[in-house]
C-alpha cells in the first residue's frame, strides 16, 4: 500500500518559515502531479501549489511569491517551503500525488494524513 508521510508543520509566528516533506513510500518519477493542498476550519480544501513531471508549477495567488514547491525524485520526496507566513495560512496540510501514464487521468491518486500549521499573530 502506497503511503505519503508529512513532516515539518507546527506553530510559528507571523512572518516566520516552516518546510514541510513529504516522502512516499514508493519511486515518485512516474507521478504526473505533486501538489500540497490545506483545509482551515469551515472552509474546503484549496490547492496551494502544484508541481508536474515537467517541472512546471502552478501557486494559489494568495500565495505567490511566498511560497515554493519542489520535488526531488531521487528521494521520493517533495516539499513546501513557507516563508513570511501569515495567520491566514494556517490549516491542515495535506499532500497529493497522482497520475501514471497510461492511467484515466488523475489515478492512481493518494494523500497523506495531514500535518497541522499554525501561525500566530
Amino acid at each position: 500500500q502506497v503511503q505519503l508521510v508529512e513532516s515539518g508543520g507546527g506553530l510559528v509566528q507571523a512572518g516566520g518559515s516552516l518546510k514541510l516533506s513529504c516522502a512516499a513510500s514508493i519511486n515518485i518519477f512516474n507521478f504526473n502531479n505533486v501538489g500540497w493542498y490545506r483545509q482551515a476550519p469551515g472552509k474546503q480544501r484549496e490547492l496551494v501549489a502544484g508541481v508536474s513531471d515537467g517541472g512546471s508549477t502552478n501557486y494559489a495567488d494568495s500565495v505567490k511569491g511566498r511560497f515554493t514547491i519542489s520535488r526531488d525524485n531521487a528521494k521520493n520526496t517533495m516539499y513546501l517551503q513557507m516563508n513570511s507566513l501569515k495567520p491566514e495560512d494556517t490549516a491542515v496540510y495535506y499532500c497529493n500525488m497522482n497520475g501514471f501514464p497510461g492511467w484515466p487521468t488523475g489515478l492512481p491518486n493518494y494523500w497523506g494524513q495531514g500535518t497541522q500549521v499554525t501561525v500566530s499573530s
